[in-house]
């Protein structure tokens, strides 16, 4: 795993609760509504850590904006993963 997939699943840890993810092994492929059923406070809280960790170079509202609906259900946390690494420094990933 990458330094930022890595950190992106402790943030998840800290939304959802470690004993939620027991029963999830996460990973690029995981998705936010089906695999992890993350409900939109959840996706808030997420959204605040992102803020928090990466500054705001990482606005989560931003990437989501373009999306329609199927493509925020289907996103998975590989797509975020690569959505901040594509927006922080080569030395920072």
């Amino acid at each position: 795993m990458t330094r930022v997939l890595d950190e992106v699943v402790a943030m998840l840890v800290e939304v959802v609760g470690e004993d939620f993810l027991l029963d999830v092994e996460v990973g690029p492929d995981t998705t936010f509504n089906d695999d992890l059923a993350l409900e939109s406070i959840e996706f808030v809280a997420l959204a605040e850590k992102l803020q928090l960790r990466y500054g705001p170079a990482i606005d989560f509202a931003a990437f989501i904006a373009d999306m329609d609906l199927d493509q925020i259900l289907a996103m998975s946390v590989g797509d975020l993963v690569a959505h901040i690494e594509s927006r922080l420094s080569p030395a920072a990933v």
